[in-house]
């Protein structure tokens, strides 16, 4: 059985804050973004409204996904706004298009 895991960037509805996460199940992990900014406000990305994806990226192994993850946030904010634009130029929301 081939598992999936990802590495992805959500953002407020400003664009203006990032938010850099690593799951093995998307879907359920941007509802619980979604529920937290509605609710309980107690994550980073529920306090701060970061439940639109902008990026994502794909692993077959959890360990290089989360090494991924730990590189993306040591980035400049410059620097993550281009990975961004260069795989999503309008900063288009992306939540239905990964399962």
């Amino acid at each position: 059985m081939q598992h999936k895991y990802f590495v992805y960037i959500t953002t407020n509805k400003y664009r203006t804050t990032l938010y850099i996460g690593f799951t093995n199940n998307i879907q359920n992990r941007l509802s619980q973004h979604y529920f937290d900014s509605q609710n309980a406000k107690k994550s980073f990305a529920g306090k701060y409204g970061c439940v639109y994806l902008v990026y994502y990226e794909t692993f077959e192994f959890p360990k290089l996904g989360i090494a991924r993850e730990k590189e993306l946030k040591k980035w400049r904010r410059e620097k993550k706004n281009k990975l961004i634009s260069e795989f999503n130029p309008k900063w288009e929301t992306l939540n239905n298009e990964v399962f």
